[in-house]
């Protein structure tokens, strides 16, 4: 007992040596755990059935989905309001309130927009991966369309003015997938990541329809020296319609544009841009080739 108050007393004290405290105001702000509520029960709202121990139906339950949207709706509000207060000293918790209803609100009426967009990434994977057994494959264990999915929840929170939760969201399918999509980034219909695996999408990359991007890609910024005054510039690259870019390909910088109907190949690095019905690949490497077999002596 006599040794665990010695380190209780040492750790206070480092909290006065150390001192680590929020950017902001002592209130609340929003926890990962709540913030994975979210993500499963936005999901279960976009692919009903899928993911409860109850069969597949073909029709879908109406008392089901208000039970989940009840849950929903009073889980997204209180973290919008924790993200509201944690951002601001100034205005009463009552406006915050008020504030983050609405906004979840309208959150919540874009669900449809959401269903109509993962639906043409589902199809994106499904046409463009021969493993593919079907599209139910595709939705539960396909890494690529879960975090699309997420980006796609988060997106919506991001436009809707919210902060803080979207990065949390984005950040947690990261850490579960490996791909790493800023909920900023502006991507079109028609979105797929093959294998997924180490997948890096900046805060200001724009991405057309029908893109196509294998493990490893890089859509990145410049060197960034210049750090946080950089902020509010775009510093990733634009991807045009019908864009394929294979294995840890590294396309960076705010000006770089890949044209329309473009093939980038596999470890390829571009910091230019690129126009339109282009093939890039680096020049075959030369091979050496010899004998395994070790010289014996008789």
């Amino acid at each position: 007992m006599i040794k665990n108050k010695i380190l209780v007393e040492e750790i206070i004290k480092s909290y006065k040596e150390t001192e680590i405290k929020k950017d902001h105001c002592s209130c609340k702000i929003p926890q990962n755990k709540e913030i994975k509520k979210i993500i499963k029960l936005t999901k279960e709202l976009v692919f009903p059935g899928y993911f409860t121990t109850t069969n597949i139906k073909e029709k879908v339950s109406r008392i089901k989905i208000a039970s989940i949207t009840r849950r929903l709706r009073r889980v997204l509000r209180k973290q919008i309001n924790y993200s509201r207060l944690y951002l601001s000293d100034q205005q009463s918790n009552h406006i915050f309130k008020s504030e983050s209803c609405d906004t979840c609100q309208r959150f919540m009426r874009m669900i449809p927009y959401i269903r109509e967009q993962i639906k043409y990434d589902i199809e994106a994977h499904y046409q463009g991966d021969p493993a593919a057994l079907n599209r139910d494959q595709i939705i539960i264990s396909y890494p690529g369309i879960y975090a699309i999915l997420i980006y796609r929840i988060a997106h919506v929170l991001a436009e809707l003015n919210v902060l803080v939760i979207p990065r949390m969201m984005s950040e947690f399918a990261h850490r579960e997938t490996g791909i790493d999509i800023n909920p900023n980034a502006t991507i079109g219909k028609g979105f797929f990541i093959d294998h997924g695996t180490g997948v890096v999408i900046g805060e200001t990359a724009v991405i057309g329809d029908n893109v196509k991007v294998y493990q490893g890609v890089t859509l990145g910024a410049k060197s960034l020296r210049k750090g946080n005054r950089l902020k509010g510039t775009k510093r990733h690259p634009t991807i045009e319609d019908n864009v394929t870019i294979y294995s840890n390909a590294s396309i960076l910088g705010g000006n770089t544009v890949i044209g329309k109907n473009s093939v980038i190949g596999s470890n390829v690095f571009l910091t230019d841009s690129i126009p339109e019905n282009s093939i890039v690949t680096n020049k075959k490497p030369e091979l050496e080739l010899r004998s395994n077999i070790k010289n014996e002596s008789i």
